[in-house]
């Protein structure tokens, strides 16, 4: 009866280790997600950031600035602009008038 005693002792033993170590994993893992979830905020909430910042870098009146300081562009006028003329090598062929086969 004494060891059955003892075995049983030793099962509640074991059994209550397991227990602790089985909730202490529980706690960790639920801190670890709480962190993740924490940082999927924090990394939605900068790419919204970053969204908006793209969309008011993409103005077209902004591009039409750096264009013109930046790159020193002009916009296009009859006064700057200078047409060329193909060779007559480079043109294409005619289109053939008349009914079509």
């Amino acid at each position: 009866m004494t060891r059955l005693n003892l075995v049983l002792v030793a099962a509640v033993l074991v059994s209550a280790l397991y227990l602790v170590h089985t909730q202490y994993e529980s706690r960790r893992l639920f801190v670890e997600v709480d962190k993740a979830l924490a940082q999927t905020r924090s990394l939605e909430t900068e790419h919204d950031r970053l969204e908006l910042e793209k969309r008011a870098q993409a103005t077209p009146l902004r591009v039409e600035k750096l264009a013109r300081h930046s790159l020193h562009m002009q916009s296009v006028n009859p006064a700057l602009t200078l047409y060329v003329n193909a060779p007559a090598s480079l043109e294409p062929p005619p289109k053939a008038t008349g009914a079509a086969p």
